[in-house]
C-alpha cells in the first residue's frame, strides 16, 4: 500500500504515518507546518518508505505515482489553533478537502476524511449517534472548526455519490497521548503540563461538563480499520467512558501527586456541556472498540509531558 497522510506532522497524523510504515506501507506525509511540525516524525526521515513533503494543501498539490489510500488530517484541531487561525481552519476544511478528494479520485485511493464530534455541536442527544445532526451555532467562535468539518463531510459525500469516489468518514472523539503540544490548549495537555510545573489546575466553568477521551493507539487502530473497509460511515470513533472536567483534572493530580490547587475560570463561548460517543456502529462495521482505560492512557501520556518538559526546561537553562 501507498499512503498519502495530510497533516501528517501532527499530532494524530504523525501516528497514522507511524503505523502504516509498522504495516509495511509507503507513506507520503504531507503538512504545512502551521500547527504540526517536523519533529513528530523526524524518527521517520531515514525510513526510506517515508517522504515528508512541506505543502499547503489549499494551494497546488501533487503527489507522483500511485496512491492506494488518503488520509485527509489537515486542520488545526485545538480551539487555540483555529481561533488563532480562522481563516486557514476554514480554508484547509473546504478548498483543502477538495483537493484532497480530488487527489483521491484521479488516483483511484480510498479516502478517509477525518471529521470531529464538535459536527454535534453543543449536543442535545446524549450519547451522540452518527445519526444525530447537531446542535451548532455557524457564527459563534467555534464555528470556524465546526462547519469547517461540517462541509469537508458534506463535499465527501458529494463526491462519494457524484463522482463515485471510494470516501469514508471518521468523527473523532477527543484523542489525547504524547505527543501533543504543552501549550495546545486542550484540557488533558493543559492540565498535566500546570500539575508537573505545579501551577494551579484552571478547569473552566464548574468542572460538571463531560468529555469521553480516547487513547492515541486505540484511535489510530480505529482509523485504520476504516481505511481498510469499504464503508462510507459516518462513524464515531472514541471512547465511551464519561468523565466530567473536574474528575479528569483530579485524576490527572493524583497520577502525578502533584501539589497543584485546582482553580475554576470562566468556560468559553459554546462549550459543549456533554460529549460521549455511542461506538455501536464502530464496533458492528468495522470490529472497533477502544481498549485503553483512561487511567493508564494518562499514565503513559504524562510520562511523556515529564520529560518533555524536563528537556525544554533543560534547553531554557543552555540559552541563558
Amino acid at each position: 500500500m501507498r499512503a498519502l497522510v495530510t497533516g501528517g506532522a501532527g499530532f494524530l497524523g504523525s501516528y497514522l504515518c507511524e503505523r502504516l510504515l509498522e504495516e509495511g506501507a509507503e507513506v507520503v506525509c504531507m503538512d504545512s507546518f502551521l500547527t504540526g511540525g517536523p519533529r513528530n516524525v523526524e524518527h521517520l526521515l531515514e525510513r526510506p518508505e517515508f517522504r515528508l513533503i512541506e505543502c499547503d494543501l489549499t494551494g497546488y498539490v501533487h503527489v507522483p505515482d500511485r496512491l492506494d489510500l488518503v488520509l485527509h488530517f489537515a486542520s488545526a484541531a485545538s480551539p487555540a489553533d483555529y481561533l488563532r487561525y480562522p481563516i486557514e481552519t476554514l480554508r484547509v476544511g473546504s478548498v483543502g478537502t477538495l483537493h484532497a478528494l480530488g487527489l483521491a479520485r484521479e488516483k483511484g485511493a480510498r479516502f478517509v476524511l477525518a471529521s470531529t464530534s464538535e459536527v454535534y455541536g453543543d449536543p442535545l442527544e446524549h450519547p451522540q449517534k452518527e445519526t444525530y445532526w447537531g446542535n451548532v451555532n455557524p457564527v459563534g467562535p467555534r464555528s470556524v472548526y465546526d462547519e469547517a468539518k461540517r462541509f469537508a463531510e458534506s463535499l465527501t459525500t458529494a463526491y462519494r455519490q457524484s463522482r463515485a469516489t471510494d470516501t469514508g468518514i471518521v468523527r473523532i472523539f477527543n484523542t489525547y497521548g504524547p505527543r501533543m503540544r504543552p501549550f495546545d490548549g486542550r484540557a488533558i495537555p493543559t492540565f498535566i503540563r500546570q500539575a508537573l510545573t505545579g501551577e494551579p489546575i484552571t478547569i473552566t466553568g464548574d468542572g460538571s461538563q463531560t468529555r469521553s477521551v480516547c487513547y492515541v493507539d486505540d484511535t489510530v487502530t480505529g482509523i485504520l480499520a476504516m481505511a481498510r473497509s469499504d464503508f462510507a460511515g459516518p462513524v464515531n470513533i472514541g471512547n465511551p467512558d464519561e468523565l466530567t472536567m473536574l474528575e479528569l483534572a483530579t485524576l490527572i493530580k493524583d497520577l502525578t501527586g502533584t501539589s497543584s490547587e485546582i482553580r475554576f475560570i470562566d468556560r468559553p463561548a459554546d462549550d459543549p456541556k456533554v460529549r460521549r460517543p455511542d461506538t455501536s456502529l464502530a464496533a458492528e462495521r468495522l470490529g472497533w472498540r477502544a481498549a485503553v482505560p483512561a487511567e493508564e492512557g494518562l499514565r503513559r501520556t504524562i510520562e511523556w509531558f515529564s520529560a518533555e518538559l524536563a528537556a525544554i526546561e533543560q534547553l531554557e537553562r543552555l540559552q541563558v
